[in-house]
């Protein structure tokens, strides 16, 4: 399995698409992965939202449910 496997191509969402996807849906249908520094994630990050900075996605991508929607930021 490669990594494109666990990111399907989408159109860029703006903020507001976001917070109502995020609203509509159960945390457990969707993957939400911040890629920001680890000082930048403690001041505040989305709730759920699981830490992998982005030189490590491609090393922790079994830590995602390629099934799922795959929401970064």
């Amino acid at each position: 399995m490669g990594i494109l496997d666990y990111f399907k191509p989408v159109s860029t969402w703006s903020p507001e698409e976001v917070r109502l996807f995020l609203k509509e849906k159960n945390p457990e249908e969707y993957n939400l992965v911040d890629v920001r520094t680890p000082k930048e994630y403690e001041r505040g990050h989305l709730p759920g939202a699981r830490l992998i900075l982005v030189g490590e996605v491609a090393d922790r991508l079994l830590e995602l449910d390629p099934d799922k929607p795959t929401i970064v930021y």
